[in-house]
């Protein structure tokens, strides 16, 4: 005896673009992942992208990776940012702290020198309010640029001083009152 007929239709599949059939609920899930996929581009698109520089020449040295697995994940109030090259570190949106691993030690200069927290750092203020801080008697050694307009260098340096002592020490900063007369 044949099936009395349903008062509602049998909805029929409709053809997808690859001209297979598909039912409600995979379009449905089609639409969800979609959706979702819409969603993702959004929410990457108000990502920070990376800072670019360029890495220093010896960026490769192992010292130089133990610097960069110690970096903080805020220096002087700023988060941490993504950067695009080996042995580099970056704060602040814009950014107003750089660190590059691997530069060439700095040799006897006239410039300041400060000791923080056990590092020398040589101080290049010749392009202030931006300065330049150079660990000294450390082989690689550690290049920190510094907007003091955003953050207070002595600050910044103190923050990443403990990450860059993982850079043995082998002299340190001396002044004119320190040498031998003779």
């Amino acid at each position: 005896m044949p099936e009395p007929a349903s008062p509602l239709p049998r909805p029929r599949p409709r053809p997808s673009l690859r001209g297979r059939t598909t039912s409600r609920r995979g379009l449905r899930r089609a639409g969800f992942a979609a959706g979702a996929a819409i969603a993702a581009s959004v929410a990457l698109a108000g990502c920070t992208q990376p800072v670019t520089f360029d890495a220093a020449p010896d960026a490769a040295d192992p010292d130089c990776a133990a610097v960069v697995v110690r970096l903080p994940d805020a220096v002087a109030g700023q988060a941490e940012r993504e950067t695009n090259a080996q042995g580099t570190g970056a704060w602040g949106d814009p950014a107003s702290v750089l660190l590059r691993c691997g530069v060439e030690p700095p040799g006897p200069t006239t410039d300041r020198c400060v000791s923080v927290d056990g590092v020398d750092w040589v101080i290049d203020e010749s392009d202030a309010p931006r300065y330049l801080f150079t660990t000294y008697g450390r082989t690689p050694a550690v290049e920190v640029l510094i907007d003091n307009d955003v953050v207070s260098g002595t600050t910044a340096i103190a923050d990443l001083s403990s990450a860059v002592s993982a850079i043995p020490s082998e002299r340190g900063c001396t002044n004119v009152d320190d040498a031998p007369i003779g």
